[in-house]
């Protein structure tokens, strides 16, 4: 029967998703792992396919108080220990998940554990770079001491032999059980970050600042003699900088974390070359320790090794078959991976940072996010007895427990939906699986109008719990939010594929953001010309400023007008007559908008249409059919193509002043008097609607020269003008004068004089 309501559904989404012209009604509709992972889950898990569904049992084991905890170790019996610090301190834990101080050194982090055959605990610290053994009964002393800054990690062979993982320079020893110890092998790197042993036996370690993945052969080493490193390989060089962690499990398959943007994209220094700079990540601090709230500060070293402190370049996960063939399984540009492990299932678990997420790698194209900590990162996991799996966390220190089966009740809360405008909430509608062993999915909804919700927002409403669809009973608002809750009594798995509520929002008017009139003399391209000579030259349009919320929505507003194909006009040109309006206009509904263009003179009360039912967000005309004079525009906008005619809504806004003046000046009192030896041309420049913006003048139809008014400045609509002319020759001579207005209009005179030859004496 649900397959059946599913297939219903999906029909159903198809023709909902048809335009409906004059219909306000939209869905908001969450479907993939970046929609719901924007919400709150506990005890459900998310999918990167984007399914929710009950998480595995996860619950939290023991609060040391403690800052960090590094790593987590289980002996033979089956006790949990866990590193950390500060000061470096080993707890162990009881099966209620009490702890007890194990070790405890005055070095600051105790940052790497393991276990030999007898139950012997070595521990390794920083920043002095020792390391300790201490016996199940908790007696410790210094085991062995590197002369090292970083310990990294430890790992013990079959024949008893420590290996430990160090920089600043790149080192692994071999430690013999009786602590002697000595440089087993030198990587070349800054750091030897971590180790693991492959089915053969083989060391296998993982690099900084390269990221590489080295097999290094180990030849001898049983009883107290120390093993010598055979051949050495570098099975892989990951894209990363720092591998942080290499697991392998039971068929030989090699699984590594690496993580960080290397600094330079190199290929690995061979050996006798200098090594590339580098070193994982340190925190400074200044003076003191981070010890618990009313401890007294306690002097510390400066450098404290915390590998997740300033780290970019995400992380990935890499997959080595037996036969040395390698695959990126994983990747993230944010999670960070610290640590690596088994589920009871097989699965590969990360523990990452910095948003102390779990996550379980389900196959090859799947992942599921299961749980997040209360911590910043998960920085160990270990597998424990009948399953189940622990982590330790850093930022604070905390230990959790991964159980078998799946949550009985677990609850995701979306993000809150913002609608922009006032609205209406409709049908709710949602679409799973079940595996159909009873599981039951609920939801609630409640709106508000803050954007974080709050006790000022509606109670939950609901149950609701029909995919097929329920009205929400939620009062209108602008933000809306929805609740799943999962109740799965006998561990069944029902999820969600999406989730989807309709919602009306009111119907607001549109606005009209800004006008702005060109230039006299410009038409838009799109608009035909008068005829007239030669190619019209090319202008820039100025276009009016947006308003700042469409600004900020860019990319919606983007997509709106594309959608819509509403575009700025792309040119305009130089056409005298012509005069051009850009306008900006928006609508908070996204309806169709058709404009009015009307007009009015100066002085005049009613307003007359110069262009109705206009889509475009521009217009040109020609003025020619105008009286010169001032005038203003009002753009009238409706969204009346997308509503009922009961429900449009328009608005109008005015634009400045601007002129129309097609009349040409005039040129009065045009004369030649002879002077002597100099002509004196004067003429009178006069403009009804317009200012005189220059004048010229030609003798005998030669270049044109310009002229200038008396007081110099061609400021008034009149204007008068002198032209002092020397040196013409005797006879006949004509001079052409020109006047221009400030709308190019313009008109010509001229005057014909004579001049005499000077008297002779």
């Amino acid at each position: 029967m649900w397959r059946t309501i599913q297939v219903c559904l999906l029909a159903a989404g198809m023709l909902i998703s048809l335009p409906a012209r004059a219909e306000h009604t939209r869905f908001w509709r969450q479907s993939d792992f970046g929609d719901f992972g924007k919400g709150t889950a506990k005890g459900v898990a998310l999918r990167s396919d984007g399914k929710l569904m009950p998480a595995p049992r996860f619950t939290q084991f023991a609060d040391p108080n403690l800052a960090y905890l590094w790593a987590l170790r289980m002996d033979s019996k089956g006790r949990l220990y866990a590193a950390g610090g500060s000061n470096a301190k080993v707890l162990r834990f009881d099966e209620a998940g009490k702890p007890a101080t194990f070790f405890e050194s005055q070095d600051l982090e105790a940052q790497a554990l393991a276990f030999d055959a007898h139950d012997n605990l070595y521990v390794g610290t920083a920043p002095d770079g020792k390391v300790y053994k201490v016996t199940p009964e908790g007696k410790s002393s210094v085991f062995f001491e590197p002369k090292t800054k970083y310990i990294w990690a430890l790992a013990i062979d079959s024949n008893g032999t420590l290996f430990v993982a160090t920089g600043d320079k790149g080192e692994v020893f071999a430690v013999a059980p009786d602590g002697k110890g000595q440089v087993f092998y030198k990587t070349e790197e800054n750091h030897a970050r971590s180790l693991a042993f492959d089915a053969k036996g083989n060391l296998m370690v993982g690099t900084d600042p390269s990221g590489l993945i080295i097999r290094v052969e180990i030849k001898g080493g049983k009883g107290a003699a120390l093993p010598e490193a055979g051949t050495s390989f570098v099975v892989y060089e990951t894209s990363k900088k720092e591998v942080t962690s290499l697991l392998v499990d039971r068929s030989g398959t090699i699984y590594a974390a690496a993580i960080g943007e290397k600094r330079r994209p190199t290929p690995f220094v061979m050996p006798g070359a200098p090594a590339a700079p580098g070193t994982p990540a340190t925190i400074v601090v200044t003076g003191q320790s981070a010890g618990q709230p009313g401890q007294t500060p306690q002097p510390q070293p400066t450098l404290v090794p915390q590998p997740f402190q300033t780290i970019t370049g995400g992380s990935e996960v890499y997959r080595i078959a037996p036969d040395g063939s390698p695959q990126v399984l994983w990747t993230s540009r944010e999670e960070l991976i610290y640590a690596m492990g088994f589920s009871a299932s097989g699965k590969l678990l990360l523990g990452t940072g910095n948003h102390g997420e779990l996550i379980q790698l389900d196959s090859e194209d799947v992942f599921s996010s299961l749980a997040k900590t209360a911590s910043a990162q998960v920085t160990g996991l270990v597998a424990g007895s009948n399953g189940t799996v622990y982590l330790a966390t850093a930022n604070p220190g905390k230990v959790f427990q991964l159980g078998l089966g799946f949550e009985t009740e677990g609850s995701f809360e979306s993000q809150a939906f913002d609608a922009k405008i006032f609205s209406r909430w409709g049908r709710l509608t949602w679409w799973g699986d079940n595996d159909g062993s009873g599981g039951k999915i609920e939801f609630f909804v409640r709106t508000g109008n803050t954007s974080t919700p709050e006790k000022n927002w509606s109670p939950w409403a609901g149950p609701y719990s029909n995919p097929g669809g329920e009205t929400v009973n939620c009062p209108a608002a602008r933000f809306v939010q929805w609740k799943a809750v999962f109740r799965s009594p006998t561990g069944e798995q029902p999820n969600i594929s999406w989730v989807s509520i309709a919602y009306l929002p009111k119907n607001v008017a549109p606005e009209i953001d800004g006008i702005v009139l060109q230039d006299p003399g410009i038409r838009a391209q799109g608009f035909p010309s008068q005829p007239g000579p030669g190619q019209a030259q090319p202008v820039p349009l100025r276009m009016p400023q947006a308003n700042p919320a469409i600004v900020a929505a860019a990319a919606a507003a983007q997509e709106y007008q594309q959608k819509h194909k509403q575009e700025s006009p792309s040119q305009g040109f130089a056409q005298k007559g012509f005069q051009t309006v850009v306008w900006a206009a928006h609508d908070d509904n996204d309806d169709d908008l058709l404009f009015t263009i009307y007009y009015r003179g100066e002085g005049e009360k009613t307003w007359r249409i110069l262009k109705d039912k206009v889509e475009q967000r521009f217009y040109s005309w020609d003025t020619n059919s105008m009286a010169d004079g001032a005038y203003i525009l009002k753009i009238q906008a409706t969204d009346a193509p997308s509503n009922p005619p009961d429900e449009a809504l328009t608005t109008q806004r005015e634009s400045d002043h601007f002129a129309v003046v097609n009349t040409p000046p005039a040129i009065q009192n045009l004369r030649a008097d002879n002077a002597g030896a100099e002509v004196h041309v004067r003429f009178d420049a006069r403009d009804p609607s317009s200012d005189i913006a220059s004048a010229e003048y030609s003798v005998d139809a030669g270049d044109w020269m310009q002229a200038v008014p008396a007081g110099g400045l061609t400021d008034a609509r009149q204007e008068s003008y002198e032209i002092v002319l020397r040196n013409l020759s005797p006879g006949e001579h004509t001079i052409a004068v020109q006047v221009y207005d400030r709308y190019d209009n313009s008109v010509s005179a001229k005057v014909t004089f004579t001049t005499r030859p000077p008297a002779s004496h």
